[in-house]
């Protein structure tokens, strides 16, 4: 039986659009490519009303962490990591991890890395990049990322590097707006697409830096893949051309939708279950005013009921959950609203554990 995921990622991915995947293939050197590619693109563009760059990597998101740390940092430069939660942690690593200096800023779990914390340490310190989770997945916290960027825009030499891998196409997002430089996600989140494709809109002040920085290797080198789609609007290595068929077929649905109407339908989601948590006596993990509308963090420390348990009964009914991440499981658990989840679907899953746990 197929448990219907109410994890945060992957998330439900329609029958329809998997079927986009078994399209015949063609050349990624073909004009067929070519059309299918610029396609995606330009549908990108137009539902993040973004003038970036944007690219679709055949990765994981976490390959942007990687092209950040190669690609933003100098030799001689330094990263400020805020870190919040397991994913946010990451980007610390990948920079860390690739031989640049990384400062590690961490706060509590459960709690956000707040705009006035960034300006303490940017007005103290000059950074090449800030690095900031706009959606923790372990705990449900939300950055406030327009404060953020409006910041940073007093700071042109700091980029602003943004894991949006849980909430990009859910939550709201405006690059140009909010004064992004790098922000990422992977396909099997919000955009209710298989894993495997990793999507990501840069800034002409990333690129720019990029062109100054050394040894980016091959992959992850951001000079080369965007300089490769200015030329043939293409990708320099083999993508995968199967989700990219699914990826343009549910661009299309996301732009008939639209981003603000999407939005909205999350953040209901998100208020549908935060007040069904309340009312039955849990908490809620994330700080107020921070919390994410794409996966609740539920506090299951007061009432201490069995998660695991609940998943197995779950299971009996073709749904699943997540539990509490690290430290936190069986403390917390995870319900990730996003996709094409609605508000009606989710009503089915709430009354299941209600009825399973006798509330």
């Amino acid at each position: 039986m197929h448990k219907k995921l109410w994890i945060p990622g992957p998330t439900e991915v329609k029958e329809e659009v998997l079927k986009q995947q078994a399209k015949p293939l063609f050349g990624h050197r073909s004009k067929n490519f070519t059309e299918l590619y610029d396609s995606v693109l330009t549908q990108l563009r137009e539902f993040f009303k973004t003038e970036q760059h944007v690219l679709v990597l055949t990765a994981s998101g976490t390959l942007f962490m990687d092209i950040a740390a190669r690609n933003l940092v100098r030799p001689d430069g330094k990263a400020l990591c805020c870190v919040n939660g397991s994913f946010s942690s990451r980007m610390y690593d990948a920079i860390d991890g690739s031989g640049k200096e990384a400062e590690l800023f961490e706060v509590e779990w459960g709690k956000a890395v707040t705009v006035d914390m960034i300006k303490e340490k940017v007005e103290a310190t000059k950074y090449d990049i800030v690095t900031v989770c706009y959606n923790e997945t372990s705990t449900g916290v939300k950055a406030d990322l327009k404060a953020i960027g409006d910041l940073l825009k007093n700071y042109p030499e700091t980029l602003l590097v943004v894991d949006a891998v849980s909430s990009m196409g859910g939550d709201m997002l405006l690059p140009d707006e909010w004064g992004t430089d790098l922000v990422f996600a992977s396909t099997q989140k919000c955009f209710a697409l298989p894993p495997g494709l990793a999507v990501g809109i840069v800034s002409q002040a990333a690129l720019d830096r990029a062109k100054e920085v050394p040894d980016k290797g091959l992959y992850i080198n951001l000079e080369k893949i965007l300089g490769y789609y200015e030329k043939k609007k293409q990708t320099p290595s083999t993508p995968n051309i199967s989700l990219l068929f699914a990826l343009d077929y549910k661009l299309k649905e996301m732009l008939a939708e639209g981003a603000e109407n999407i939005y909205k339908r999350h953040k209901e989601m998100a208020d549908y279950t935060h007040e069904w948590a309340l009312k039955h006596g849990f908490g809620l993990f994330a700080e107020e005013g921070y919390r994410s509308v794409t996966v609740t963090t539920v506090d299951n420390r007061v009432k201490n009921l069995d998660v695991d348990a609940l998943n197995k009964a779950l299971g009996e009914k073709g749904l699943v959950i997540a539990n509490g991440y690290g430290p936190f499981k069986g403390k917390n658990f995870r319900i990730g609203h996003m996709g094409d989840h609605t508000v009606e679907g989710l009503k089915e899953l709430l009354s299941a554990i209600e009825e399973i746990w006798g509330l």
